[in-house]
């Protein structure tokens, strides 16, 4: 037996450990804006990417998935899931550290899952965020820390540096996957080759894929992706859907120099 204060004592260290574990939903009040991970940063983010006067709540329903610990920090692998939100219109990637922070804008369209998987360039130790916005004009915010040795947004890429990228340059791959990973469903799987300069390294300008778009055999589309300087190199994107959808896949894009994308995944 415990006497009474040791047993006090010994339940608030387990309740603080399960707070700091989990994102509840709440607003936005302190001065890091009922951030979790209470990021200088994050106020100004709000601002600058969700809006000033937008709700904003820490959700753990929004789950983002990424490694303790970036190996190689110009491909660091995320997935990003709100299965559990309805109504969901828009997801925003966001990483507090990086110069670049915003990553990608993800909207999935009818029969398409609120879930995402892809690789980033992370710069330094940092939070990554997931922003889920529903029908109501709700942010619901969920994210994970990845601690990385940095650099990532500031070195060339392997394409870049031995001059290959021309060659490539816009070619779509992919592969349909019959039964979603996790839950019942499917799973598309895209490449699409392209160097995805930051712009941050000296004497190479940005230069990264802008928009994309996928849909199925009858012409309906299925998602719409904007992406920034962070995606990774020749990027790889994972795409859920609640059903299969009849094929082939035609995805479609454009890079921020105009150049287009077009390509078929069967």
């Amino acid at each position: 037996m415990f006497p009474i204060d040791a047993k006090l004592q010994r339940r608030q260290m387990v309740l603080a450990s399960a707070a700091a574990c989990v994102l509840p939903a709440r607003a936005a009040t302190d001065e890091y804006g009922g951030d979790p991970y209470r990021s200088a940063q994050w106020p100004e983010m709000v601002k600058e990417f969700l809006g000033a006067k937008s709700r904003v709540e820490f959700d753990p329903r929004v789950q983002v998935k990424g490694p303790a610990l970036a190996e190689n920090p110009m491909v660091v692998p995320i997935t990003v899931s709100a299965a559990e939100l309805a109504d969901i219109q828009q997801i925003v990637v966001l990483v507090d550290r990086n110069p670049i922070r915003k990553v990608l804008e993800f909207e999935p369209l009818d029969g398409t899952k609120a879930a995402i998987s892809f690789r980033f360039k992370l710069e330094q130790a940092s939070a990554v965020r997931a922003a889920v916005r529903t029908r109501d004009g709700v942010w619901h915010v969920g994210g994970t820390w990845v601690e990385s040795s940095g650099g990532g947004c500031t070195v060339a890429g392997v394409t870049r540096q031995d001059g290959s990228w021309s060659q490539t340059l816009g070619q779509v791959s992919g592969r349909f996957f019959g039964d979603a990973i996790e839950a019942p469903g499917a799973r598309l799987r895209v490449r699409v080759m392209h160097p995805m300069d930051t712009g941050l390294v000296s004497g190479i300008p940005a230069f990264y894929l802008r928009r994309m778009a996928v849909t199925d055999g009858g012409g309906v589309e299925l998602l719409r992706l904007s992406t920034y300087e962070p995606i990774s190199e020749n990027p790889v994107f994972s795409f859920d859907f609640k059903g299969r959808p009849p094929g082939p896949f035609r995805v479609t894009g454009v890079d921020n120099n105009g150049n287009r994308i077009d390509g078929q995944v069967i």
